[in-house]
């Protein structure tokens, strides 16, 4: 399970930078500094930029790679191990 753990945050990193590329151009160097130093504020504005700017299929890939990461760290910590 940890290699597909690992897996799904390396599609988060490609999700991000991808975001990232599309942010730069339609927002300017201040808002995508402040996607890098905060990745959360990249995934929510690329959710309300989705239709815009053709991101709808690399948001669904990210909201899924951060669901099956965080579902397969809870099953990996040790309340769920006994």
């Amino acid at each position: 399970m940890m290699i597909i753990n690992y897996l799904a945050a390396i599609v988060c990193l490609i999700c991000w930078i991808l975001v990232l590329l599309k942010m730069f151009p339609a927002e300017g160097v201040v808002k995508g500094i402040l996607a890098i130093i905060c990745g959360l504020y990249a995934f929510i504005w690329g959710w309300l930029n989705a239709s815009k700017l053709n991101l709808r299929n690399v948001m669904v890939l990210w909201t899924i790679a951060i669901v099956v990461s965080i579902a397969l760290s809870l099953m990996g910590s040790p309340i769920y191990s006994r």
